[in-house]
């Protein structure tokens, strides 16, 4: 679980073109004050800790930053920052060491390649992205490197500019970069589709290739190749939430706080525009119709990936409608597809391919239908021992747990 606080909401120096975020500003959700105390009562009520969130959370005055990372240090031995990086100063860098801050960096590239990411007009854009990059080398420098989220999409992920863009993740291994997570476009305006979204065989072909780059890469982990060989061996313990089988609703993994004090979700699945109030129990809809709804209606059913993909998240469902598998579905099951082969081929077992996996989809469907969570390698773990009981009625049973 992870506690996102938002102090100003959504408020941001930069305009990315593509943000998911956009849906708020665009309805005037956008906060002036905030509470310090109410913020850490409500980190406290979550159980902490907690990541400074955005818009851009470096918009917070400088002593009130240092407030709560000093209050959270105390508290919780760490602290966790998300940002665009075009903000941070010396005296952020201070607190950083001071307050065990972990930095999260978002960029898509170097130079032009950023350009969606973008602050007013070319000129201030490509002055932002200098300082994010400039922001990145300091750190590393400095002993504390940032994990980076990079998006991708038309301006930094076709066939021309994946060179780049492999050169570039190269230079930041070497400057100590050690993590990057690779996101594929949220389109949430026909708009930003139509100038920016890859086509799904675009978008497999960039992923495959990062793929690839990544068994040069001595010392970088590309996290998301890692997750799906995981979940394909029946391993789901440190999985993102994208395939946590998230309740648009509650979204369990993502605790968000507001400035007021006030809990909200996760805002990929916000598409009115309004930070929805948090609903106390956790639901399963989703997945259990997903199940068992043909693909040609939106649906997962008889697809070899579900227990793996769970439709991802349902911020990107088809028309943006949650009960709707993702619009991305053809993407994730052809790398599936690639690192289901790679697995076979080293001599594993995935999943996918085991006769064990309808009876670990039955576990679930049932533990859904009773609105209960499940692990993936719980109900694996049990699927085997119901196997042996039934080979040897003597023995004894397990219980998959939560």
């Amino acid at each position: 679980m992870t506690v996102e606080l938002r102090p100003l909401g959504v408020s941001c120096n930069i305009s990315c073109q593509y943000c998911y975020q956009n849906p708020q500003r665009a309805a005037g959700n956008l906060p002036h004050t905030y509470d310090l105390e109410r913020m850490k009562a409500a980190i406290e009520d979550e159980g902490g800790p907690f990541v400074l969130f955005g818009g851009e959370p470096l918009l917070l005055p400088e002593p009130d930053l240092e407030e709560l990372w000093s209050w959270g240090f105390q508290r919780y031995g760490k602290n966790s920052l998300q940002t665009n990086g075009a903000l941070v100063n010396d005296n952020h860098v201070r607190m950083f060491k001071a307050y065990r801050v972990g930095v999260g960096i978002s960029v898509d590239g170097p130079g032009e390649l950023n350009d969606v990411r973008w602050a007013g007009d070319l000129a201030r854009t490509r002055q932002a992205t200098a300082r994010t990059h400039a922001a990145i080398e300091q750190l590393c420098r400095e002993g504390i490197p940032p994990n980076l989220i990079v998006t991708l999409h038309r301006n930094n992920a076709t066939a021309d500019k994946l060179p780049v863009m492999h050169e570039w993740l190269r230079h930041l291994e070497r400057l100590g970069v050690r993590s990057v997570r690779l996101h594929i476009l949220e389109v949430d305006h026909e708009e930003i589709r139509r100038k920016y979204a890859l086509s799904p065989r675009e978008n497999l072909a960039a992923l495959l290739s990062f793929a690839e780059l990544e068994r040069e890469l001595g010392r970088m982990e590309l996290d998301l190749f890692g997750e799906m060989r995981d979940l394909l061996l029946g391993q789901d313990d440190s999985a993102s939430c994208v395939w946590e089988a998230c309740d648009p609703y509650t979204t369990q993994a993502v605790r968000g706080v507001e400035g007021s004090g006030q809990r909200s979700n996760c805002g990929r699945t916000n598409k009115d525009g309004i930070d929805f109030v948090k609903s106390d129990q956790r639901g399963f809809e989703r997945y259990l119709a997903l199940y068992q709804t043909p693909q040609d209606c939106g649906g997962c059913r008889d697809c070899r990936f579900f227990l793996m993909c769970r439709s991802q998240c349902p911020g990107t469902a088809i028309d943006g409608d949650w009960r709707n598998r993702s619009e991305h579905c053809e993407v994730w099951f052809g790398l599936f597809e690639r690192l289901e082969a790679e697995l076979t081929a080293r001599g594993d077992a995935p999943l996918s391919l085991d006769p064990i996996r309808e009876r670990v989809e039955s576990l679930f469907v049932q533990s859904w239908t009773k609105g209960r969570s499940l692990k993936l390698t719980a109900a694996l773990r049990q699927a085997r021992d119901d196997l042996a009981l039934a080979a040897h009625p003597a023995g004894g049973s397990a219980e998959a747990g939560e």
